[in-house]
């Protein structure tokens, strides 16, 4: 029997209660890689997180030291991915000089 995926969509829902009638059924816990621009002054800024709305809020709240003096923020660029190390590495990729050039397209 194939396992079955329920996306979980609350923000910060992360306690799954025990069920011995659930059997094969699997919680699809969702991670983005984002991009952000600062209204500022037009820079990029990467990240990854598990909840992307609650992030845009903290970087625009001032919450997040290295975005702080360049606010406000907004979400230009995302991606999902199901586990945290994907999010990461994408994260990585586009901090890299050819992950920049992709993201320059992608925002044209």
């Amino acid at each position: 029997m194939k396992a079955q995926y329920l996306p979980v969509r609350q923000a910060g829902f992360n306690w799954i209660p025990a069920c011995r009638q659930a059997g094969n059924i699997r919680i699809k816990m969702a991670y983005f890689a984002y991009v952000l621009r600062s209204l500022m002054d037009g820079r990029l800024y990467k990240g990854h997180t598990k909840d992307v709305q609650k992030r845009l809020l903290e970087h625009n709240s001032g919450k997040t030291k290295s975005t702080k003096g360049f606010m406000p923020w907004e979400l230009v660029y995302f991606e999902e991915f199901e586990t945290s190390a994907e999010a990461r590495k994408r994260e990585q990729y586009f901090k890299t000089g050819i992950g920049r050039e992709f993201i320059k397209i992608k925002l044209k």
